[in-house]
């Protein structure tokens, strides 16, 4: 058996043609406009961003809607504060355009209606807020705690004079014993800087120190805390190193769990990688200054020539140049001599011809 059965009313949403047929309204404008108009009367204190979200719609599209239909005359808002404190915002919409003039006669009327049992309870005041960091408490000066308490002890009556007298006698008594028992001045501590360091070696040391923080950020140090670690790199310096042997000894083999503070890491480094001092230079025995040998005589070459001497090296008898002289004519003794026009086959004959 079939039976029709008409839905009510309530299951449908009348679209007016002014909102079907608006162009200046896109499709999601529209959309929220005929959201609202369907909903029941308990739902008009939700905020029509909580509608747009039960929709789908966020960010973008549900602004650029709600700007349409500001726009359009579809929505009307309006924001104050209650004599509690509170601020709130009342929204108004309509599925015809209204002006502001008319949308606030609407407001009116609405406002001076009679509550009927659905309405809304007053909102509750504004309570105190409970502080994150917890409730105040008394200021503490350090956690000194006195040995004796001589709160009660005290008297606005002024001491007798056999009181008086044995204070100022206790006085003294101690006074006496304090200069007797006063250690002596300790003596400066001896500095760690050598005395030859020149405040240059340090000023250079220092500046090394602080250009550190440019090739890694972990080791950035303060001009104190600089000034006080030149004193153990000036070491290095009066050593013979220089300042790129000193700058990789500091930035190499960087620890596996990063450096946690730049001054003992470099500290550590500067006195555990130091170099040993450079050994004192043994000093070579000086030879002994032996006597030149002695000076020949001069004696008279036997070469050609007119007469001259020389003073020999060896067993030599003839001075240098008759030697040259001498070797020259021996060699040129055992040469072949050609003329100047001769060819070669002319030169090939002639030494055969030599030879027999």
């Amino acid at each position: 058996m079939l039976c029709h059965v008409i839905a009510p009313s309530s299951g449908y949403t009348k679209a007016s043609n002014n909102v079907v047929r608006e162009r200046r309204l896109n499709s999601d404008a529209k959309i929220l406009l005929l959201y609202v108009q369907g909903l029941p009367e308990s739902a008009t204190g939700c905020p029509l961003g909580e509608l747009a979200h039960e929709l789908g719609m966020k960010g973008h599209a549900y602004q650029k809607a709600k700007k349409q239909l500001v726009a359009q005359g579809f929505v009307h808002e309006w924001s104050g504060q209650r004599a509690g404190g509170r601020w709130y915002t009342e929204q108004l919409f309509t599925n015809t355009p209204l002006t502001e003039a008319e949308a606030r006669a609407v407001r009116a009327r609405l406002t001076t209606a009679p509550a009927g049992p659905a309405a809304s309870p007053a909102p509750a005041p504004p309570t105190v807020p409970i502080p994150i960091v917890g409730e105040p408490t008394p200021r503490t000066a350090g956690r000194y705690q006195p040995v004796e308490d001589n709160r009660e002890k005290t008297t606005t009556h002024p001491p007798s004079e056999a009181e008086a007298a044995q204070t100022a006698q206790a006085a003294v008594e101690v006074e006496v014993a304090v200069k007797v028992a006063a250690p002596q001045p300790a003596a400066p501590a001896p500095s760690s800087a050598s005395p030859s360091s020149s405040p240059a070696q340090l000023a250079r040391a220092e500046q090394i120190l602080l250009s550190l923080r440019h090739t890694r950020r972990e080791l950035h140090l303060g001009v104190r805390e600089a000034r006080a670690l030149a004193v153990e790199a000036v070491k290095w310096l009066e050593r013979g190193l220089g300042e790129a042997d000193l700058r990789q000894a500091l930035l190499a083999e960087r620890p596996e769990g990063g450096v946690r503070s730049a001054v003992g890491f470099l500290r550590y480094r500067l006195a555990q990688k130091c170099p040993e001092p450079p050994q004192a230079q043994s000093t070579q025995p000086t030879p002994p200054i032996t006597a030149p040998p002695p000076v020949r005589e001069l004696i008279a070459c036997e070469g050609p020539g007119e007469e001259h001497v020389f003073r020999p090296m060896g067993d030599e008898t003839a001075c240098a140049e008759c030697r040259q002289v001498a070797a020259w004519e021996m060699w040129q003794a055992g040469t072949h001599t050609f003329p100047e026009d001769a060819t070669w086959r002319e030169r090939f004959a002639i030494v055969r011809g030599q030879n027999g």
